[in-house]
């Protein structure tokens, strides 16, 4: 019989991955999110640009540039995966011949 100390341990490092794996899925979420937004207020051109930016033709001001700085500060997710898959296939090139 397993012994309540023991069991929580499992528990415990089970959901250690699980935060793991669901923090690993939100930052790749959250590239294309910001980029969508960055997207849809570029279009839209709604009043909370007009509240953040320094008015219109300022080229650093609003929410547009915000959003692709947050998509480009989110790319390392992104990135790590390609890097990964990237990877795999080298060694599987290499491995196969």
């Amino acid at each position: 019989m397993t012994s309540p100390v023991s069991a929580t341990v499992g528990a415990s490092r089970n959901g250690v991955v699980a935060a793991r794996h669901l923090a690993r899925w939100l930052g790749l979420a959250a590239t294309p999110t910001f980029a969508i937004m960055a997207v849809l207020t570029a279009m839209l051109d709604g009043p909370a640009d007009m509240l953040c930016g320094s008015g219109h033709g300022a080229m650093l001001g609003g929410m547009v540039p915000m959003y692709l700085l947050m998509s480009a500060f989110h790319s390392a997710a992104w990135l790590r995966l390609i890097a990964e898959r990237w990877g795999r296939w080298l060694y599987c090139e290499a491995a196969c011949k």
